[in-house]
């Protein structure tokens, strides 16, 4: 069967089986508000550490190793089209994509290491300041 025999039977039994059917979560019994106190995000820094650090690790290795065949690639590639052969150009393209591919997942991991630095020190500071503010307030002193 080709191609265009296969794709126009498809499309003729696609619309033979269509339903209607409505994605919904299930009702909350308790009434809204998430459940008895419970929080719904919680990350700990240690996980979001761990997270960093991988990420970091990831952005070290690629800068190192996913750069190391580019110039084979791309003598490769010259190689072959002063060689008049049709596939310097292909490879050259692939060599560029891989390129301008490497730098965006690299940069990718440098944002997710240093959201993460972020998110954590940017926690700590604003824990600190609460912890500080309501020693500082008269809260305090009814807490006592």
């Amino acid at each position: 069967m080709s191609f265009e025999a296969e794709w126009s039977s498809a499309r003729a039994s696609a619309g033979t089986n269509v339903s209607m059917r409505l994605n919904q979560a299930a009702p909350d019994p308790g009434g809204g508000g998430g459940g008895a106190g419970k929080p719904d995000l919680k990350i700990e820094d240690d996980h979001i550490g761990a997270i960093g650090s991988a990420a970091f690790t990831l952005h070290n290795r690629l800068q190192k190793d996913g750069d190391h065949a580019r110039v084979a690639t791309f003598d490769a590639s010259i190689a072959l089209t002063n060689h008049n052969f049709t596939s310097g150009s292909a490879l050259l393209q692939v060599h560029d994509r891989w390129n301008s591919q490497l730098h965006v997942l690299v940069a990718a991991c440098a944002n997710i290491s240093n959201h993460c630095d972020y998110t954590v020190a940017h926690h700590d500071h604003e824990e600190r300041k609460l912890v500080t503010d309501i020693n500082a307030s008269k809260i305090n002193e009814y807490l006592k």
